[in-house]
C-alpha cells in the first residue's frame, strides 16, 4: 500500500487514545443509538451519502454485533482476527471480507500494525457494480442477497487478493478519494468497486475457503441456475470459462459434486421441461422437441422412450392427469 496513505490511516485517533489510556470495552455511543448490538450506518454516512470509509479501531475486543449496512474490510497491513459462526478467520494484508447485513461476527483486539479499512454502504451504492457484471456470478448473487429482508441469509465472502496490482490500485484509489471527500466520489467510486468485483470475477481462484460457501458449492450453484434457465442452449464451454477453468476439471467437479455429469444434468432438465409441456399445453411434440433445444428429432424419442418406457405421444395420453411431472 502506497507508504503515505498508509501513515495517515495509522495515525491513533481519539478512541483508540481512549482504549490505549485503560477503557476496556468498545465505545457504544460512536457506533450505534440503540440499545443492540446493531451498528448503526446513520452514524457515519453523512445525509446523502451511499458509502464511507473508517479505519478499524485498534485496542479493544469488539463484541459479537451485526451492521445494518453491507461491510467490506480491506487488510490494508498487518492482520485482523474475525470469529464468525464459531469459527477464527485470520485475514493477512491485501485480503478482503464481504459481509451482508445479516452476519453477526466478533472481532479479536488489533495492534497498532494491524490495519484495517471498514467501506461501509448502503445497498443502493451497489446499483451500479450490480449492472456492471450483467450475468449470474457469486458476488452478483451476494448483492441480491443483500435484498432478502423477509428472508435474511447470513453471507460473507473473503478474498485473498495476493498483491493484484490492479485491484490493489482501485481499492486505494476508494480509500483516498473518501477520506478526503473528492469531488464525484460516489459515482466515482461505484464504478472502481465493479471494476474491483470484475477483475474478481477473473480470478476466482481468489476466494478463500473460508467464506460461507466453498469454491465447489459456487460453481455447482451456478452451474445449475445456468440449466435451470438457459437449458435450450447451455454448454459445459461456458461453465468452464466462466470460472477459468479447464472441461475436463470443471466436467470432474460437477460430477464429484452432484453425481452426474453435466450433459446428464442438462438432459434431466431437458426432459423435465418437454414433460411438462406435453402435459400442459396442446403442442406437438415436433414443437417440443425443438423448444428445449434439440434438432434431432430420432435422438430425443430414443432418448425419451429409454426414460419414460413408452413414446411422447403415449406419455401425454397415459399422464394427462399427472399432478408431479417426473425427472
Amino acid at each position: 500500500m502506497d507508504k503515505w496513505l498508509l501513515e495517515q490511516i495509522k495515525k491513533v485517533t481519539p478512541e483508540e487514545q481512549a482504549y490505549l489510556d485503560g477503557d476496556v470495552n468498545v465505545q457504544r455511543n460512536i457506533y450505534t443509538k440503540k440499545d443492540i448490538d446493531e451498528i448503526d450506518h446513520q452514524m457515519f454516512l453523512k445525509q446523502g451519502k451511499l458509502v464511507t470509509v473508517r479505519h478499524h479501531s485498534r485496542f479493544v475486543k469488539f463484541p459479537l454485533h451485526s451492521h445494518n449496512y453491507i461491510e467490506i474490510m480491506y487488510v490494508c497491513n498487518g492482520e485482523i482476527t474475525h470469529y464468525i459462526n464459531g469459527k477464527e478467520i485470520i485475514m493477512h494484508s491485501g485480503d478482503m471480507l464481504f459481509m451482508n447485513q445479516h452476519v453477526k461476527h466478533a472481532i479479536k483486539i488489533a495492534g497498532a500494525d494491524d490495519i484495517g479499512i471498514n467501506f461501509i454502504a448502503l445497498p443502493e451504492f451497489f446499483d451500479i457494480p450490480f449492472q456492471m457484471m450483467k450475468k449470474h456470478n457469486i458476488i452478483a448473487d451476494f448483492l441480491v442477497g443483500t435484498l432478502r429482508q423477509n428472508n435474511p441469509v447470513p453471507q460473507y465472502l473473503i478474498f485473498q487478493l495476493k498483491e493484484n496490482k490492479p485491484i490493489l490500485n482501485l481499492m486505494e484509489n476508494m480509500i483516498d478519494s473518501i477520506i478526503f471527500e473528492n469531488e464525484n466520489e460516489d459515482v466515482i467510486n461505484q464504478y472502481s468497486m465493479g471494476l474491483v468485483f470484475l477483475y474478481i470475477i477473473n480470478h476466482m481462484e481468489m476466494l478463500a475457503e473460508n467464506s460461507s460457501q466453498s469454491y465447489e458449492d459456487i460453481v455447482i450453484q451456478t452451474t445449475l441456475k445456468y440449466i435451470d434457465s438457459e437449458y435450450k442452449t447451455a454448454s459445459l464451454s461456458h461453465i468452464a470459462e466462466s470460472f477459468k477453468q479447464s472441461l475436463p476439471a470443471i466436467s470432474r467437479l460437477i460430477k464429484k459434486n452432484t453425481g452426474f455429469t453435466f450433459l446428464e444434468l442438462l438432459m434431466r432438465r431437458r426432459f423435465q421441461k418437454a414433460v411438462m409441456l406435453l402435459l400442459d399445453t396442446k403442442l406437438s411434440v415436433e414443437e417440443i422437441v425443438a423448444d428445449i433445444g434439440y434438432e434431432n428429432q430420432s435422438y430425443f424419442y430414443r432418448q425419451f422412450k429409454k426414460r419414460y418406457g413408452m413414446t411422447p405421444s403415449k406419455y401425454r395420453i397415459e399422464h394427462k392427469n399427472d399432478k408431479i411431472v417426473k425427472i
